[in-house]
């Protein structure tokens, strides 16, 4: 994986366009799921949205009734957000450094899209690392990432016909998509991660997979849809600390050795 990679939302046109975008075509499909898979899952009301950008899963958590606090390393991300969302509780977090939320603990952490945009898989264990750290004791990790197979098809809110060599992309590799529902047409280039790859990832941070969805349109939904009835585009996997695992004993009560 590439330590060059830039985050394309750092420039100030890609928050503006993305400032506007809501939950159309297949983004609808990231997000219909989160509130039964959040209700299931997530005890408590505090809530980290990591990689917030402009706000959107930010007033996202708040109407499901989460105190939520909002953090990004782009800062003309949280300008529009702040803008857009007065009352909201939006910070800038330095890439990597997670001071800003010493002492805080959230009992949902939601990272929609953010490491589709995080570049090696080093950087992506720590940031994981990170989160079980601000993680509340029974808490969860959603995090929304891009299915590699979002990179090789057509998509009511995406094209990747342009760009053949996705096909040939491994785990680590930069790809690249059009969003359609923006006014702003350039590419954008993410960073490749297998579902395997996001396994070892978790594995490597000392989080438990507790359940793995991959959303499909319906043919009774308002949209267009294109391949997203038989193909999933995103994967959304719920994380928590490691369960406790019984140490074997003997019949005198006495703990084994392994």
């Amino acid at each position: 994986m590439s330590e060059d990679f830039a985050n394309v939302y750092q420039d100030q046109a890609r928050a503006e366009a993305y400032s506007k975008l809501e939950f159309p075509g297949t983004y609808f499909l990231a997000f219909r799921d989160l509130p039964e898979l959040i209700t299931q899952h997530v005890c408590g009301s505090s809530a980290l949205d990591f990689g917030c950008g402009t706000g959107r899963s930010c007033r996202f958590l708040r109407q499901l009734g989460f105190e939520t606090v909002g953090v990004d390393i782009a800062a003309p991300m949280l300008e529009r957000a702040r803008s857009l969302d007065p009352q909201g509780d939006y910070r800038l977090l330095p890439d990597g450094d997670f001071a800003e939320l010493a002492g805080r603990s959230f009992d949902l952490v939601l990272a929609a899209f953010t490491f589709d945009n995080i570049a090696t898989m080093e950087r992506k264990v720590q940031a994981f690392q990170e989160l079980r750290r601000v993680l509340a004791p029974g808490g969860r990790i959603v995090a929304v990432v891009s299915a590699a197979e979002i990179y090789l098809n057509e998509w009511a809110s995406f094209s990747t016909q342009d760009f053949p060599e996705n096909r040939q992309a491994k785990s680590g590799d930069t790809v690249r998509i059009i969003m359609l529902d923006v006014e702003d047409r350039r590419p954008v280039e993410d960073i490749l991660c297998s579902g395997p790859a996001y396994q070892e990832v978790f594995e490597r941070a000392g989080l438990d997979l507790i359940q793995t969805h991959q959303p499909l349109g319906r043919p009774d939904e308002p949209f267009d849809w294109v391949s997203e009835t038989s193909i999933a585009p995103w994967t959304i996997y719920v994380l928590g600390h490691p369960s406790r695992r019984l140490v074997p004993r003997s019949p005198a009560g006495k703990t084994l050795k392994s």
